[in-house]
């Protein structure tokens, strides 16, 4: 008997495992097609033997192949520094386990609620495994990365629905067609067969008003901006925090990338923490770099560090800052979507007094921003509103803004921590669903990943690939309209669970 449940959790965990080929960069996402299902039809099955000891392990298995084999880059971050490299086999491990805690809870809650029929179990395991990952998004700090719907993050004709119910409702409807073929194997009348057809045609329904939205967007007036904004990809290497690497190369470096044209308005974006051993003040000390390269036409956004002094107390944040051409701080965000473990270290007094850090800023914890706020950027006629985003932030769909009134989202990452892995593929990713969900232009400027302008429908415009520097510019664009998601965010998402309570409650009684 043991040596079939031990089979049983192999079994879960190499569909967990598989499910990743879905995501990016392989995006194979039909294979859940086949993993899903078999988990589906693995877990109903047990389910009617009423048997709730193994309950939680069956979905966390699953969650534990799941995670094992997509976020594994995680500890890559830890070989940058000698001092954290005992704690790699533990990350490789504890991660993915306590991640996959909420594809246990949704199948220890599956077997707890007792519904008989395939059909109302079917939605009832959508909802769940939709929820916990909802949880999984928000509880905390929070760690949305790698949702089952970031399978069809090429497929922009089938994810234009998230302009209008956001990726944690696209998420549902996705768990619901990759489980459907299981629903055909179980049914127990004509209306199984019904729904089964209904979400197997519901990505053809998608694509075809998807390819509408497209094809409207694309036939929008082309307006020109009398500014250019210009996003830089850089390939720094990381040894600059570790090897005191020199910081007016690293300035001179990004200056020559950045190409300035004297006669033209730019908003340079540069990376975020690209310059090493400077903070927002002292950067002012290299202004002499910038003479006769830069005149009064351009500013700069960069990410650098900012220190503050509040009641004896000295407070580091993670800056996205603002300056003119002289090195004069015009504005700044204080990040406020930290790193767990990279830039703050969760209760920290209890891990700090057992020898934990973090990995960044000389081991001391980043302290977190209070709002993300509108920048404005102004200069005769360069007027910009822009929405800053700084590297992990745009990950969270749904929180990243209430204010509409801005022109475009930027985001600054530095990606080197993922190492040469498919995490700055996944990374970026995200950038496609966000600037969907608001329906605005989103530039992105990394160093060591995908630098890229990304229009509201997904399209990536232009883009610099892993491995390569140089710049990119934005200086024409098509206005769209306010999309339904941004105005209301993951109520989208509690009307679709509503939705599928309704379901489960009338298949339930229907069969009754």
């Amino acid at each position: 008997m043991k040596k079939k449940i031990y089979f049983e959790f192999i079994y879960l965990l190499v569909l967990g495992g598989l499910s990743s080929l879905s995501l990016p960069p392989y995006n194979f996402l039909f294979i859940n097609l086949f993993t899903f299902s078999l988990f589906f039809i693995f877990i109903f099955k047990k389910k009617k033997n009423k048997n709730l000891n193994s309950s939680f392990l069956y979905g966390w298995f699953f969650g534990l192949g799941y995670f094992l084999t997509n976020i594994y880059w995680i500890t890559i971050s830890l070989t940058f520094d000698i001092n954290f490299k005992f704690l790699i086999p533990i990350a490789l491990i504890f991660i993915p386990s306590l991640l996959a805690i909420f594809y246990g809870l949704s199948t220890f809650l599956f077997f707890l609620i007792n519904l008989k029929n395939p059909i109302s179990n079917f939605f009832l395991l959508s909802i769940l495994i939709g929820a916990t990952e909802y949880l999984r998004g928000n509880i905390l700090s929070g760690f949305p990365w790698n949702l089952i719907a970031y399978s069809f993050s090429e497929n922009l004709e089938i994810i234009q629905i998230l302009s209008i119910i956001g990726t944690y409702a696209f998420n549902v409807l996705c768990i619901s067609f990759f489980m459907s073929p299981a629903i055909f194997i179980l049914r127990e009348s004509k209306k199984e067969i019904i729904v089964c057809i209904f979400f197997l045609l519901l990505p053809i329904a998608l694509f075809i008003s998807g390819s509408l939205k497209i094809k409207s967007f694309q036939e929008l007036e082309v307006i020109k901006n009398n500014y250019t904004i210009r996003a830089i990809g850089s390939k720094v290497d990381l040894d600059r925090f570790y090897n005191n690497i020199d910081t007016i190369s690293v300035i001179d470096e990004l200056i020559e990338l950045s190409e300035p044209d004297l006669d033209s308005k730019i908003l340079f974006i540069w990376p975020e923490g690209i310059i090493p051993s400077s903070n927002q003040l002292e950067l002012q000390k290299f202004a002499f770099l910038f003479d006769n390269r830069f005149n009064d036409n351009h500013f700069l956004g960069i990410g650098i560090n900012s220190l503050e002094n509040k009641n004896g107390i000295n407070r580091i944040y993670n800056s996205f800052s603002f300056y003119s051409h002289r090195l004069d701080l015009v504005d700044d965000y204080k990040k406020v979507k930290l790193v767990p473990f990279g830039e703050f270290l969760p209760f920290e007094k209890l891990l700090g007094s057992i020898g934990l850090k973090t990995l960044t800023n000389n081991y001391q914890s980043f302290t977190s921003g209070k709002k993300r706020e509108i920048i404005s950027i102004n200069n005769d006629d360069l007027n910009v509103k822009i929405l800053p985003l700084i590297c992990y932030e745009i990950i969270y769909s749904g929180k990243i803004f209430k204010n509409h009134d801005f022109d475009y989202i930027i985001n600054i990452s530095e990606d080197g921590w993922f190492g040469n892995s498919i995490g700055p593929h996944q990374h970026f990713a995200h950038n496609i669903y966000r600037s969907i969900e608001s329906g605005k232009y989103l530039i992105r400027s990394a160093n060591n990943g995908i630098t890229a302008i990304i229009n509201p429908t997904g399209f990536v415009e232009k883009m610099i690939s892993i491995g390569k520097s140089g710049f990119i510019d934005f200086s024409e664009k098509r206005v769209s309209n306010t999309t339904l998601f941004s105005q209301h965010g993951n109520k989208m998402f509690l009307i679709l669970i509503f939705l599928y309570i309704f379901l489960i409650f009338s298949f339930n009684r229907n069969s009754k």
